[in-house]
């Protein structure tokens, strides 16, 4: 079988079987393309692809200056796809088996400071009703700590003001209830009655499996547009680094830590699924604590 022809089976496999996300299956969909263009360089047919064609790949990746993060993900990729063609007898063997995978350097992730946060939450205008919008959508993502897929993908129903907590679905389809404060809930509140009806227009649906957060036509908001929106408030609000979507997540998890939470809690408020990944919250902390030690202790 042709590569391209198993790169494309292989993606219909993980969305249509597997049931992975339209995020997920496109970054396998990249991963993929970015080696069947190696491969067509070397003139590689699938079954010629061998582990040193897949050690050269991954080291030119390196070569790119892309960080071990990166290339861990695409031999995740890879390994998914061999093991694929393999299980389909495209393959005899599976060049990926004996791969070992990058050592990921730890890094820090990039958060607010809490003076930071609260210049950001200034900067939407609450008189009008994009402002009212946009000021809302701040306070539940650092009230949560949700995901961008996962803020556009909240509807009406999802949102529990009595009780205080929001349901969302996360990565793999997965349900999750997050508390959100007092103050989030109130703006909401807020841009429900205010805005939101200003920016549906007329006969539109208000309730039930209708998003919660629409743009400025009434319809449902894309990932690129929140970023955009956060970008630039984020330049208006003159933070030190530019603003993402996820830096409100890593601040909402990083001041939950700071203030006494434990792990496991914040692993199930952000929808981790596996702790070692909230883990690298602790290193935030413990620099924290270093510069905290180093500023005032007087034998620092």
């Amino acid at each position: 079988m042709e590569l391209s022809a198993a790169i494309s089976a292989f993606l219909t496999h993980v969305r249509v079987e597997k049931g992975l996300s339209a995020n997920t299956v496109s970054a396998y969909r990249r991963d993929m393309l970015k080696f069947q263009e190696f491969a067509v360089k070397r003139k590689l047919t699938l079954e010629q692809t061998g582990r040193d064609d897949l050690v050269d790949f991954l080291a030119g990746l390196y070569r790119l200056k892309l960080e071990s993060r990166t290339v861990a993900r695409h031999l995740v990729t890879l390994r998914n796809f061999f093991r694929f063609a393999q299980s389909q007898d495209y393959i005899a063997t599976d060049p990926s088996a004996n791969l070992e995978s990058p050592k990921i350097r730890r890094s820090l992730p990039g958060y607010l400071r809490l003076e930071e946060v609260e210049r950001l939450l200034e900067q939407p205008d609450p008189k009008t009703p994009l402002g009212l919008r946009d000021r809302a959508m701040l306070e539940v993502l650092y009230s949560t700590g949700l995901r961008v897929s996962e803020l556009i993908g909240l509807r009406i129903l999802d949102l529990d003001a009595k009780v205080g907590c929001v349901r969302c679905i996360g990565k793999g389809d997965k349900e999750r209830i997050v508390p959100v404060g007092k103050k989030a809930l109130a703006m909401v509140d807020r841009y429900l009655r205010e805005a939101r009806p200003l920016l549906l227009g007329k006969n539109r649906p208000t309730g039930g499996p209708a998003p919660l957060f629409v743009n400025r036509r009434g319809g449902k908001l894309s990932r690129v547009g929140v970023w955009k929106i956060l970008s630039a408030y984020g330049r208006r609000a003159g933070l030190r680094v530019p603003l993402t979507p996820h830096m409100l997540r890593h601040s909402f998890a990083t001041h939950l830590l700071e203030r006494g939470a434990d792990l496991r809690s914040v692993q199930l408020m952000l929808g981790h699924a596996d702790i070692s990944t909230t883990q690298i919250y602790t290193h935030v902390v413990e620099e924290r604590l270093k510069q905290i030690y180093k500023a005032h202790h007087p034998r620092a």
